[in-house]
């Protein structure tokens, strides 16, 4: 089992967390006009299990989410499935809290 790239990062009061999986790591997505870059240097992270990405996602004011952990965002009612992007196989969504 391949386990989803999780990084957190502190900044002043924000907590980002970014979750990607491993095999979508330097891909490039395009739909219509958007373009998504999982670029390495943004989205690598430390391997951690769905439940581990999903309790950083709950602290996190903001999160970036790219591939599995979408729909598991989803099930866990943290992401709205009218705002996912698929690109092409690769949910993405992002979350803000203020």
């Amino acid at each position: 089992m391949i386990l989803p790239l999780l990084r957190v990062i502190h900044a002043n009061r924000e907590q980002l967390v970014v979750v990607c999986d491993s095999e979508l790591l330097g891909k490039t997505f395009r739909k219509k006009h958007l373009k998504l870059e999982v670029k390495k240097n943004f989205y690598c992270g430390k391997e951690a299990s769905a439940r581990e990405c999903l309790e950083a996602i709950r602290s996190a004011t903001i999160a970036n989410l790219v591939g599995s952990i979408v729909n598991e965002a989803i099930k866990a009612g943290m992401i709205d499935e009218g705002c996912v992007i698929d690109f092409k196989g690769a949910p993405h969504a992002q979350l803000v809290r203020m």
